[in-house]
């Protein structure tokens, strides 16, 4: 075979591959983008971005031998780098506080994923424990726990968006609020007793 045949021949074959990953797991990534991002358009915007990118490291030819979990870690970034990029500034919500007043956000909450490797392990596990104890909330808790927590919407905003009344977002938020406490309290108390 002479160079330039062989190139295009495996451009061909990375063509193939990236159509049948892609084929093989829209449905279950989307499904998995949709549980975690209330906007349907930026749902599909982040699909489209980790498709993009499987794409480019086919073309960079970076070894994939998990297309799957490569797959569904990239979507996790760009959901992360959302609710990072949508973050309110102000928020009209009472924030948490320390006994000393000081202002606390969710992430503040979590080991330094800069802090060495014991707590780098430490944030993973509490991310994928939050993350599947998310998936065990009913839809609208969900959403509702999602949208004020980690894109920064006030309950009086999501009101007016999705119609339904602020006493029954407060509602659907404090049972996700006690699910997850509840949930995430035994891998806390593990952490804590190490």
């Amino acid at each position: 075979m002479d160079g330039t045949f062989r190139k295009q021949w495996m451009m061909v074959q990375q063509d193939q591959q990236i159509s049948e990953a892609i084929e093989r797991e829209r449905p279950r990534l989307r499904n998995f983008i949709r549980r975690r991002v209330p906007d349907q358009s930026d749902a599909e915007d982040i699909l489209q971005e980790v498709f993009s990118e499987l794409v480019e490291a086919y073309r960079m030819m970076k070894p994939l031998e998990q297309v799957t979990a490569w797959l569904f870690r990239v979507a996790r970034n760009r959901i992360t780098d959302l609710f990072r990029s949508k973050k309110r500034e102000a928020s009209t919500e009472p924030a948490v506080t320390t006994e000393d007043g000081e202002t606390l956000q969710w992430e503040d909450l979590l080991p330094a994923p800069d802090a060495g490797p014991e707590s780098a392990y430490a944030r993973s596990v509490l991310l994928e424990e939050m993350d599947a104890a998310l998936d065990e909330l009913p839809e609208e808790q969900r959403e509702v726990f999602v949208a004020h927590e980690f894109l920064g919407y006030s309950f009086k905003e999501l009101a007016e968006q999705t119609g339904v009344s602020v006493n029954t977002l407060l509602s659907r938020k404090h049972y996700a609020v006690l699910h997850l406490r509840e949930r995430l309290q035994s891998i806390y108390d593990d952490f804590r007793n190490e």
